[in-house]
């Protein structure tokens, strides 16, 4: 799984215009923090989403910081997972901070290019403002067995 993962990123790097690791200078520590979201996540079954609640199997991601806060343990990355709504992503479970508190419930800003990306099912590397912070960025979309986009894995790393 962890080299398939490696590719995967390499090859969403090119795809986004990030000719390599030298030009993200970040990219090695996302590309952990991405594997042990993808790893961890996917060891808890498919995934499904219901109304905004998003699901691993049967267990339920909304407000359950485990994985996150891992990630976060493990590779210093900031990580969410959000859930697609209509045409939104919300935040439903993340260590990324506003005023003092995960950010929950805050949405996937329409504006920018990682939305862009996201609502054609594509990922997206590279800048992105979370929250009024520069980060560099890995976004990847949670696909259900129909191959349906149901959410976003999310990990970024501070400019």
């Amino acid at each position: 799984m962890r080299i398939r993962t490696v590719i995967s990123v390499a090859l969403l790097a090119l795809l986004c215009g990030i000719a390599s690791a030298d030009d993200f200078a970040n990219a090695g520590k996302l590309k952990d923090a991405l594997a042990i979201m993808k790893e961890k996540s996917g060891a808890l079954g498919a995934p499904k989403v219901d109304g905004v609640a998003l699901y691993f199997g049967t267990t339920k991601v909304n407000g359950n910081y485990e994985i996150v806060d891992a990630v976060k343990e493990k590779t210093g990355a900031v990580a969410t997972f959000f859930a697609k709504k209509g045409d939104s992503f919300i935040r439903v479970s993340t260590n990324v901070q506003k005023e003092g508190n995960r950010a929950v419930g805050t949405k996937l800003d329409p504006a920018g290019k990682p939305y862009a990306a996201l609502s054609k099912g594509q990922s997206y590397a590279g800048p992105a403002d979370i929250l009024g912070g520069k980060y560099d960025t890995i976004y990847e979309p949670i696909k259900n067995d129909k191959y349906e986009v149901v959410g976003i894995c999310f990990v970024g790393v501070a400019q």
